[in-house]
């Protein structure tokens, strides 16, 4: 350590071996001692895997984006990072137009502002990463040919179309175009490949995500062939369910029905008070067989992908509308599940059959609950008392099984875009959550546990759902959070989600009630697939995979393979060796959900930015969401939409952001703005080809945060001026908000 120190120059391996005459062997003896001294902390990397005193970043240095974190600030790691512990946290502050310029894997030369312990903030001096090869964008004329504004948050720039690359677009249309060689002054050449449509259709705001996410949209032509090939099943070999009342309970805008289910009272004398539960899932598993078209397709895709006014499928129509829907009166193959349960909602025992089923009804979450609440239509009427009522009763027992096992609950609001007959967007309001959903997703989740539970035993390969408990750090910050809104998180024990829902509960019907659920939402891990089994952290299970949508996610349609080379029912299980490849597409299909969650997340953002462009200028109602350094982010209680107020055009003060109690304090005013305060705000602008929203505090949303001041001690992790000028207009920055 003392040769290290007082070195003149930086020193490796290699000169502290030739210093200490450390030959052969011994080399490795060494090498271990410097890596245990790194992890100990007496030893820092510098540039060249040099070793020296550990000690702060350099002012200047490479960085990649790794993501936002809870309140949406982009957050980077140093590249050259080989010290002891975590990398340090760098929050990468906005451009003057007040939007990140940058995206998740971009790698940035910034300068770098330590602001606390292993914190520092960044700002960019120029970005290192390529270019994108194509571009998103909307195309104007202009007097040299004309111009794309790209939609891309990431890359916000123009380029220049010569009138002979631009492929006859026309004013506001959506256009794909390819980067051409250029002169490095001026606007980037491109030539336009596709035109997507006119922007000023609505239609078109779904596309955006679809292509800046890369979600793929064509099937090929051996995939379309294969799907167009398939038929009916043959009941030979299987077991026949055709004459149980099987039911599928959907949205009214279901185009596929891949699930249904039936109930019974259980006719044993020794389960009083017990029923019998069959949940029947579409036989995906007879018609996409491992390494075929389809099979590729929807292993690309992962999962299918859901806007408002369009569906991108894992499937081909003629699959996943077709022949793998759960049609009333038709003959379908499915995998299903005999579940019996006692008159506590414990499971006894389960049997899976692969069958052939004849759906009696087609219904919809609305229709069933009206029926169940005593207001049945004409096709719920015959319904009611031989499958409608057992189904509750099956759901009140599941229910109470899960608050007993202290499975968390986080119902958080949900707001619906509903398009209109013509195409435009007719209104955005709040999701129903009746309990009819709430009984579908008790008997998903009773079917997926046994698939689960049959795997493991017959020691065959899983696809699991896993959801990790949720990381201290988080813990840590939750609980102080929480402590300062005078609820007690334990401590001092391996946490469990009751002690979330005890939280929950105790919050419930106060002006907390949000805010809690929001920051516990936020600590929360995210739950990924895996071969390998950790339980599942929400939901209070030890063990889980999911099964009952193998039209639309590829996992579920592993697991049927997986249950059919178990149980012996048929050929088209999982091929030899398969298991070996799990992990890989694993770690694919949970990229494919999160690039599926984010395009949907994107053009929902669209949808209501477009449906809010008419009310600029208005005022609003809503609560802060997001509390970062460079302002706040708030969701109005109309639309659910979220946007920013940019931390300049609060009242002139020096803005501390206190990270761990979610909230800005004015060190001169003493005005506190807090995750979870309700406030007015004014639209400033709407972008919708972006989805950007801008908001500004109005006077009163003001006044009551002034009223309010800081108490106790402050956790400073950094802060801004927000009299600081500033120029340019400013844009949003979205936050990314929950982990499911």
């Amino acid at each position: 350590m003392a040769f290290i120190r007082e070195s003149q120059i930086p020193v490796g391996k290699r000169e502290i071996a030739r210093a200490f005459r450390i030959t052969g062997a011994e080399r490795i003896q060494l090498k271990a001692m410097l890596k245990e001294l790194e992890r100990e902390g007496a030893l820092g990397r510098n540039p060249g895997r040099r070793f020296g005193p550990p000690g702060r970043l350099p002012e200047v240095t490479v960085v990649e984006v790794t993501g936002t974190d809870q309140d949406g600030e982009v957050v980077a790691k140093p590249i050259a990072w080989d010290g002891a512990g975590p990398p340090p946290r760098i929050y990468m502050a906005p451009d003057r137009r007040g939007t990140p310029a940058i995206g998740p894997g971009d790698r940035v030369l910034a300068r770098l502002k330590h602001i606390g312990a292993n914190k520092y903030e960044g700002r960019t001096i120029r970005r290192i990463s390529e270019t994108p090869g194509k571009v998103l964008g909307v195309f104007a004329l202009g007097p040299d040919g004309g111009r794309i504004r790209s939609t891309d948050k990431k890359y916000k720039a123009e380029y220049r179309v010569a009138p002979e690359d631009a492929a006859g677009a026309k004013e506001g249309e959506l256009v794909l175009a390819e980067l051409l060689d250029g002169a490095r002054l001026g606007l980037r050449p491109v030539r336009i490949v596709e035109r997507l449509g006119d922007m000023g259709n609505p239609r078109s705001i779904s596309l955006i995500s679809i292509f800046a996410r890369g979600i793929p949209v064509d099937f090929s032509h051996d995939a379309l062939a294969q799907a167009e090939r398939a038929g009916p099943v043959s009941a030979e070999g299987r077991v026949d369910l055709r004459d149980t009342p099987l039911v599928t309970i959907d949205g009214a805008d279901a185009r596929d029905f891949d699930d249904a289910v039936w109930a019974e009272p259980d006719g044993d004398a020794s389960n009083p008070g017990g029923w019998h539960l069959l949940v029947a899932i579409a036989d995906v598993a007879h018609y996409v067989r491992p390494g075929d078209p389809l099979d590729k397709a929807a292993g690309e895709r992962g999962n299918s992908t859901y806007f408002p006014d369009r569906v991108v499928p894992m499937l081909p129509e003629a699959i996943s509308n077709g022949w793998c829907s759960l049609k009333p009166a038709e003959e379908r193959g499915c995998m299903a599940v005999h579940i019996w349960i006692d008159a506590h909602g414990n499971k006894l025992r389960h049997r899976f059959v692969r069958g052939v089923m004849r759906s009696a009804a087609r219904l919809t979450y609305e229709q069933v609950q009206a029926a169940a609440d005593g207001r049945p239509d004409e096709l719920t009427a015959p319904l009611v008392q031989r499958t409608i009522t057992p189904l509750y009763g099956v759901y009140r027992l599941l229910l109470a099984a899960r608050i007993a096992r202290g499975a968390l609950d986080l119902d958080l609001p949900e707001r619906q875009v509903i398009i209109g007959d013509h195409g435009h967007i007719d209104r955005i309001v709040p999701r129903a959550r009746l309990d009819s959903h709430k009984l579908i997703e008790e008997f998903m989740i009773a079917a997926n546990v046994a698939a689960a539970e049959t795997l493991e035993e017959k020691r065959t390969a899983c696809m699991y759902r896993v959801h990790d408990a949720p990381a201290p750090d988080k813990i840590d910050s939750l609980r102080e959070f929480l402590g300062s809104l005078g609820y007690k998180l334990a401590k001092g024990q391996v946490l469990q989600p009751k002690h979330f829902t005890q939280i929950l509960d105790k919050a419930a019907g106060t002006p907390h009630a949000q805010l809690v659920s929001q920051v516990v939402l936020r600590s929360q891990a995210q739950a990924v697939y895996s071969p390998h089994n950790i339980g599942h952290f929400g939901l209070a299970l030890r063990r889980y995979a999911h099964f009952t949508s193998p039209i639309r996610r590829y996992a579920d349609l592993l697991v049927h393979r997986a249950l059919v080379s178990a149980l012996r029912f048929g050929p088209d299980g999982l091929p030899a060796g398969a298991e070996a490849a799990f992990e890989n597409i694993g770690e694919h299909i949970s990229m494919t959900e999160r690039r599926s969650d984010a395009a949907e997340r994107d053009a929902q953002d669209r949808f209501i930015a477009a449906f809010l462009a008419a009310r600029v200028g208005a005022s609003f109602a809503g609560r802060i969401s997001g509390v970062t350094r460079f302002g706040l982010f708030v969701t109005l209680d109309e639309t659910g939409a979220d946007g920013l107020v940019p931390i300049r055009t609060l009242p002139a003060d020096y803005y501390a952001h206190e990270e761990a109690r979610h909230r800005l304090v004015g060190r001169s005013s003493g005005r506190v703005y807090v995750l979870g305060d309700t406030v007015e705000i004014r639209l400033a602008e709407a972008d919708a080809i972006t989805g950007g929203l801008v908001f500004e505090l109005l006077e009163e949303g003001v006044a009551r945060a002034a009223g309010r001041r800081a108490s106790g001690g402050h956790r400073t992790s950094g802060g801004l001026a927000a009299n600081r000028p500033m120029r340019g207009k400013s844009k949003r920055v979205r936050a990314a908000k929950g982990r499911r």
